[in-house]
């Protein structure tokens, strides 16, 4: 009964409610009380930010088959999904350099803690050491881009291993995977508590003089991004390989109102599979392989949210990107994107990830969580979208390929574990 009143979304409203009673009071021990919370919430984000980042990306590798048994079908599959997903980070780029919500006359700062341990020198130091010297430099260091290449090299290592090797290794990551998935759900549990402290700090800053307009470009940013990649890039993906983007809108709409609705990917799978067989009339081999590919590693709109959040919240604490540097925030934002944790709000836990191992204050990121929600129903959306756009495409070119005569490709051994979402 408890549960059915007093849902998710009425808890986090609730605590929003009572977080702008309670900065609003302005008393000493409530806002201590709401400091001390604050930071418990942040440091349990640190608790599980590398694991997931790791985890997540060897669990999704140890799960496909070997590289060169993925032929003709997981190639292009994997090729568009690349190519959609780094066009979404560069989109994303594009809005942050253009709309600016960072500037030197107007940077955030919340909390009693707004130092910056990131400077431009450690941040230079931070890349050279992206090839570590042994495997547990990174994890100890929260070295997140060493951890990335560790995860990387490990995956392809584990690609070219016999079969036995690779179902043993994957059992391994994915219960290890699993276990710290159940970790974070019971941290999502807490999230009306940090929603709490967090509006209560954010009222307290706010009645010091906090600048919000930089929030607010920074949510433009956002949505900028993800509708540019749904009503312009994709469509213009579609046309440019002669499929009608009206027509797959028309045919996927059932698939992306659940996905809206649900704020999963993953829960709209059958509803897109349905979708793309019936309304489409994609071949039922194509659908039944790319849908639950793209599921797994098609992430474009979650892309687009880890580099624009990232720069904002680092930036907004005075770390300081060169040119260079966020452009290769583009790559890695997509490789973690290809690795979403299988949970309610991966997106927004995983850029938490890179800040808290970058060890930038977190405290930015709270005021963002309450605005969240909207934006994940955008995103899963944006995805699923995404993976009916690549997966047409696909039978299009397989189409193509059969019509020149060329068989079509044997999907009987590949495999994908389809375990994330959003």
């Amino acid at each position: 009964m408890f549960n059915k009143i007093f849902t998710p979304n009425v808890r986090i409203a609730l605590a929003t409610v009572l977080g702008l009673f309670a900065g609003y009071l302005n008393l000493p021990v409530i806002d201590s009380a709401a400091n001390v919370v604050s930071e418990i919430f942040i440091n349990l984000l640190k608790l599980v930010s590398l694991p997931i980042i790791f985890l997540s990306i060897v669990s999704t590798a140890s799960g496909m088959d070997s590289i060169s048994e993925i032929k003709s079908l997981g190639k292009r599959t994997i090729k568009y999904t690349l190519f959609t997903t780094v066009i979404a980070a560069a989109v994303a780029l594009g809005y942050f350099l253009m709309i600016d919500p960072v500037s030197t006359s107007s940077q955030i700062e919340l909390g009693s803690d707004s130092s910056v341990a990131v400077n431009q020198g450690s941040y230079y130091s931070y890349l050279i050491k992206s090839i570590p010297s042994n495997i547990v430099q990174p994890f100890s260091e929260n070295h997140v881009i060493g951890v990335l290449f560790i995860a990387m090299l490990l995956s392809l290592a584990t690609l070219s291993l016999p079969q036995k090797n690779r179902v043993v290794l994957h059992s391994f990551f994915s219960s290890l995977y699993a276990a710290i998935m159940k970790i974070t759900t019971w941290i999502v549990k807490l999230m009306p508590f940090a929603i709490w402290a967090f509006i209560t700090l954010f009222v307290k800053d706010f009645r010091e003089g906090l600048e919000v307009k930089s929030l607010a470009l920074y949510l433009i940013c956002v949505l900028a991004a993800n509708f540019t990649q749904a009503i312009v890039v994709l469509p213009l993906f579609l046309k440019f390989n002669g499929v009608s983007p009206m027509r797959m809108a028309r045919g996927m709409m059932p698939a992306l109102s659940v996905a809206f609705f649900t704020k999963s990917s993953s829960a709209a799978l059958p509803m897109a599979m349905r979708c793309a067989q019936e309304n489409l009339k994609i071949s039922p081999k194509v659908a039944n392989f790319t849908l639950p590919l793209c599921t797994t590693i098609n992430m474009n709109a979650c892309a687009a949210f880890i580099l624009t959040t990232v720069l904002f919240v680092s930036m907004s604490n005075g770390v300081v990107f060169s040119g260079g540097e966020m452009f290769l925030w583009i790559f890695i934002a997509t490789l973690a994107a290809v690795g979403n944790a299988g949970v309610p709000m991966g997106c927004y836990f995983l850029a938490s990830a890179f800040l808290a191992a970058m060890d930038v204050p977190l405290n930015i990121l709270g005021v963002i969580l309450p605005f969240y929600t909207m934006i994940d129903m955008l995103e899963s959306a944006i995805n699923v979208w995404s993976d009916a756009c690549v997966t047409a495409v696909v039978d299009k070119k397989v189409a193509e390929d059969v019509a020149l005569g060329i068989p079509e490709p044997e999907l009987h051994e590949i495999k994908v574990n389809i375990t994330r979402c959003c």
